[in-house]
């Protein structure tokens, strides 16, 4: 109220629009996915993500739970394309996880998600054999765009070994 009204003139030009952005809905990943994550907003949100990208996905509370799931799926048959690995759980942490599953004979990638996001963090979960890094909160766009890459890297590396 007290404000007057501008009256659009029926010869000036429309305002520019701002141009759109790729939406990330686009995005696709077919992909068994172990999500290793405590907290139950996040394994909601992840899981939300993922599977609206078209990713089968498995979730483990703690990292106990993630080394028993990788192993289970790799006897039957189905193992994982990508792990995704919180490194603060109960039980076991994702640092010990991601050593023990590396040392049971998994070559895929393992993704750290974490709220530490000091450069000092990022090398301590690639110590602990993780390939990449995301920080919390995560970006579905940013998340399944590197999904993506690390599965299209080792794919090409393991064609190489093939070849």
């Amino acid at each position: 109220d007290g404000v007057p009204l501008v009256a659009a003139n029926a010869n000036s030009p429309p305002p520019p629009r701002e141009p759109t952005k790729v939406q990330p809905e686009n995005q696709k990943l077919e992909a068994r996915v172990l999500l290793a994550e405590d907290g139950v907003d996040n394994q909601r949100l992840i899981c939300h993500f993922l599977k609206k990208a078209g990713a089968t996905i498995v979730v483990a509370e703690n990292g106990q739970l993630a080394v028993d799931a990788v192993r289970a799926h790799e006897a039957s048959g189905m193992p994982f394309e990508a792990i995704l690995m919180d490194m603060q759980m109960p039980v076991m942490d994702g640092y010990a996880a991601t050593r023990a599953i590396r040392s049971a004979g998994y070559r895929g990638p393992i993704i750290a998600l974490t709220a530490h996001a000091m450069p000092h963090d990022r090398d301590r979960c690639l110590q602990a054999g993780c390939d990449e890094y995301l920080t919390k909160p995560i970006d579905r766009a940013r998340l399944i765009r590197l999904i993506n890459t690390m599965l299209a890297k080792k794919s090409t590396e393991s064609a190489v070994a093939v070849g």
